[in-house]
């Protein structure tokens, strides 16, 4: 008798279903049947990928189960980027334990647009083809496929293979920038100031502008984590290259900075999406676009009023908030819109919302409208499909999706931006060493060399110790009691992401400057505006400046209580403002308890970090 060939738990669970079902008198293929709806699936699935070239070799990332039946598969908007080949991967592996890490020069970190996205690569993204309404829909959709597969063979035409940086391939998400760009009025395309020029593609601002014939306004997101000069300096920069560019600084969390580097969220307490800085100067650029053909007299007088709850509550709640109407966007009212470009259709200013991943675009929508509507994440590819949000009766919102556009950058400032997710990486410490050479990575996380494991606590580094990007990994890991789970080693790959993690939050924060940065320092750094700029980031001159002895003196009395709390911060990949509701609920109960906690390791005269 042969011998059964072996099979897995999944396989034994699958087969006891059919069995049951045929035990019930079903079939695989009944309607019904569990093995039908995941059959279906897998047909959704092939079918979906319409993206996918023959020649590129991609790889689909944040995968979602499906847990019922649906018309349409619920992971056609996932990312979709080229594979790595096991070469590559294996190379920068052995190059992290090798490599000495060298700071680089200052006038390195500049960057300018030309640097990313070069006119002679033809770096532009995929339009949408010439439709009308008396096309059929399977028409149309093979009409994109096809236009769409001929931007991919151009584009890897004019790159030598390895050249591009991580992009987006997914056909299915590049039809979500088309809907958005031909139902908005005014498109925000919102950058992450610390590295803006990675996330302003050219080609995308001279087809809203010449070819749509639609105003673009760039919001600088995340100011509040970036020097006042070099907000400057970066908004200086772009508004020179393109003088028809509205340029706003915006911030979600303004005056709430991380008090130390273990710190897992910047708000400890709930703080009301009304206190963003910046919702005021998206409005006025409004109303210099409309120039009064639209009614913004609402706007204005809800972020009056948002301002004066918030003076007067404090904390500002959603009590008493006005509703907002969402629109859920059907797949059949996207495909066939309205082709005439009317602009300010019915009185009424739509604005979209557009950008890479991770850029903030979920929260400036939550800041425009005062409460939290979209949930946020710092996983790049959560927001999956667009929606519409009236913010008041003649203003609607649109986010988009997050899209990677074709470019010329590092791939591992891709992963240190939060373009490319830090759980899907095969190899991390490639991004860790990038990090570090531009960043005073041993005096920031106190870290210990780990050829001194075998001296006594007390030998601290001399300064000539050789740091590799592995070193610093499996001395993080050491710090942070990262362990493996068999042999109980040093977790260097759990060290990696927690390190990327903390860039990608702004705890470690690598900001990029334009060029000529490094010699006008001193012209931006006394410029008048810089005023205007330190109070829209809600800080003080004192803080700006980098004076940071009381957060030292805070670390030793809070490290504790934080590396606790952020022991599993490295797998959390949950909407960051979830734990807000918690923190509000217990916000009074630690006031009381602060005052009465007492610093064991201060009273024992020992140092918790070491």
């Amino acid at each position: 008798m042969p011998r059964k060939k072996p099979f897995s738990n999944k396989q034994k669970k699958k087969q006891l279903q059919v069995k049951r079902e045929r035990k019930r008198g079903e079939t695989g293929s009944h309607p019904n049947s569990r093995n039908a709806s995941v059959e279906r699936a897998a047909g959704r699935d092939r079918h979906s990928d319409t993206s996918d070239s023959e020649t590129t070799d991609l790889r689909k990332i944040n995968q979602q189960p499906i847990t019922r039946i649906t018309k349409h598969d619920p992971n056609r908007f996932r990312l979709h980027f080229e594979k790595e080949s096991k070469e590559d991967v294996e190379k920068r592996r052995k190059m992290a334990r090798e490599k000495v890490l060298e700071a680089v020069a200052e006038k390195e970190l500049e960057i300018s647009i030309e640097d990313v996205y070069p006119e002679e690569n033809g770096l532009s993204f995929p339009r949408r083809p010439p439709w009308h309404y008396r096309m059929q829909r399977e028409e149309l959709l093979k009409k994109e496929e096809r236009s769409f597969r001929e931007f991919l063979d151009s584009l890897h035409a004019k790159n030598p293979p390895g050249t591009l940086s991580h992009f987006e391939h997914n056909l299915e998400t590049w039809r979500q920038l088309w809907r958005v760009l031909e139902m908005s009025d005014v498109v925000l395309l919102i950058v992450d100031i610390r590295h803006p020029v990675l996330q302003f593609p050219p080609s995308l601002y001279k087809y809203v502008t010449a070819d749509l014939q639609k105003q673009m306004i760039l919001v600088l997101n995340k100011v509040d984590l970036c020097p006042a000069p070099l907000v400057l300096a970066w908004k200086h920069y772009l508004t020179t290259l393109y003088p028809s560019l509205h340029c706003v600084c915006f911030t979600s969390h303004p005056g709430q900075p991380y008090s130390t580097i273990l710190q897992k969220k910047r708000m400890r307490r709930k703080v009301g999406w009304n206190k963003a800085g910046g919702p005021i100067h998206i409005m006025r650029a409004c109303q210099e676009i409309t120039a009064g053909r639209v009614d913004l007299s609402s706007w204005e007088k809800k972020i009056q009023r948002d301002a004066i709850a918030v003076g007067s509550e404090g904390d500002g709640t959603d009590d008493g908030a006005e509703s907002v109407v969402m629109e859920h966007q059907s797949d059949s009212a996207l495909e066939m819109n309205s082709p005439t470009q009317e602009l300010y259709k019915d009185g009424v200013l739509t604005l979209g919302c557009i950008g890479f991943p991770n850029v903030g675009k979920s929260s400036v929508l939550n800041s425009l409208v005062g409460r939290k509507v979209v949930s946020v994440s710092r996983t790049p590819g959560h927001t999956k499909y667009f929606q519409t949000y009236y913010l008041t009766p003649t203003v609607k919102l649109c986010d988009c999706p997050g899209l990677v556009f074709p470019s010329r950058v590092d791939k591992q400032l891709q992963v240190l931006a939060g373009i490319y997710p830090v759980s899907q990486l095969r190899e991390p410490y490639t991004s860790v060493g990038y990090l570090c050479e531009r960043t005073p990575f041993v005096s920031l996380l106190n870290l210990r060399h780990p050829s001194l494991s075998d001296q006594p606590p007390d030998v601290h580094n001399t300064g000539a110790e050789a740091w590799t990007a592995w070193d610093v990994c499996e001395a993080w890991a050491e710090r942070r009691g990262y362990k493996t789970a068999k042999a109980a080693r040093n977790d260097v790959y759990r060290a990696a992401n927690s390190l990327l993690r903390l860039a990608m939050d702004g705890r470690v924060c690598l900001c990029l400057r334009p060029p000529g940065y490094t010699e006008q320092t001193d012209q931006w750094e006394s410029h008048p505006d810089l005023a205007e700029i330190i109070a829209l980031q809600g800080r003080k001159d004192e803080e700006e400046s980098g004076e940071r002895d009381e957060e030292e003196e805070g670390e030793s009395s809070s490290e504790g209580e934080e590396e606790e709390r952020d022991r599993d911060a490295d797998d959390d990949d949950d909407d960051d403002d979830d734990d807000e509701e918690d923190g509000a609920k217990t916000e009074k109960k630690d006031t009381q308890a602060s005052s009465i906690t007492v610093n064991m390791f201060s009273v024992l005269g020992e140092n918790e970090c070491e």
